[in-house]
């Protein structure tokens, strides 16, 4: 059985840069949009770091030991990890070695250019199923089943990738990697790999009394409740 997520050593040591910085507005708490400068040359990824997160940890095997590969090698292996399937697991026997690197921080800190050029443009973030899915209502009742749902995959050992959402606002329009869960009193925290930090890992909540998911305030968001629901998995 493969070691458990571990944030330090499974997630990207590059960000999804912003478009748009933004600036909490003392008087309302909104947070005002300014468009970054100078312009972000590796942004609207965060569906694509995800999404690679969740390949690297069910079809690669990192074999720190090996001697490492020239960068024309490393670029195949990273491709023939992200062209496949991230609903399904490869077998132990068939997953993609990675020789000469201990895991997807230092590789992605070594050839950060290679993994980003191997990640695609902006244009596969607009092109997802989960985008017509967000202009339909979330009921109570769709968020609930949703955390259980959530809740169950953790426990078994599947990393759920999620689509968050507030719809029509837009106010967020996000993809974050779950790892970990944490019931609480009154609350469920789930661990989860955001692309736009490479500090640490970030809470998502649900909170049973009122069904509903919430972020805490970050650079991007000024905090409240979101949508959530699963990506990568079944039809979406």
């Amino acid at each position: 059985m493969p070691a458990a997520f571990d944030f330090a050593r499974d997630t990207f040591a590059f960000r999804n840069e912003l478009v748009w910085e933004y600036h909490p507005d003392v008087r309302t708490g909104r947070m005002i949009p300014r468009r970054a400068e100078p312009r972000p040359t590796f942004a609207l990824r965060c569906f694509a770091m995800v999404r690679a997160a969740r390949q690297f940890r069910i079809h690669a095997q990192f074999e720190p030991g090996q001697s490492r590969p020239d960068e024309a090698d490393c670029g195949r292996l990273v491709r023939t990890v992200i062209r496949r399937n991230p609903r399904r697991a490869s077998a132990a026997r068939q997953r993609v070695p990675i020789p000469g690197f201990r895991d997807l921080r230092e590789l992605s800190t070594i050839h950060e250019g290679l993994l980003k050029q191997a990640l695609g443009g902006a244009w596969r973030s607009y092109v997802l199923r989960s985008h017509w899915r967000m202009v339909f209502p979330f009921s109570r009742v769709h968020q609930a089943r949703e955390a259980e749902s959530l809740k169950r995959a953790l426990e078994t050992g599947r990393l759920p990738v999620v689509h968050v959402v507030r719809f029509p606002q837009l106010t967020i329009n996000h993809g974050l990697l779950l790892f970990a869960v944490e019931p609480g009193q009154n609350r469920v925290d789930f661990m989860a790999y955001d692309p736009n930090s490479t500090g640490s890992a970030i809470r998502l909540t649900y909170h049973p009394g009122t069904r509903t998911f919430g972020l805490p305030p970050n650079h991007y968001w000024a905090g409240g409740r979101v949508d959530v629901f699963e990506i990568y998995h079944g039809w979406f």
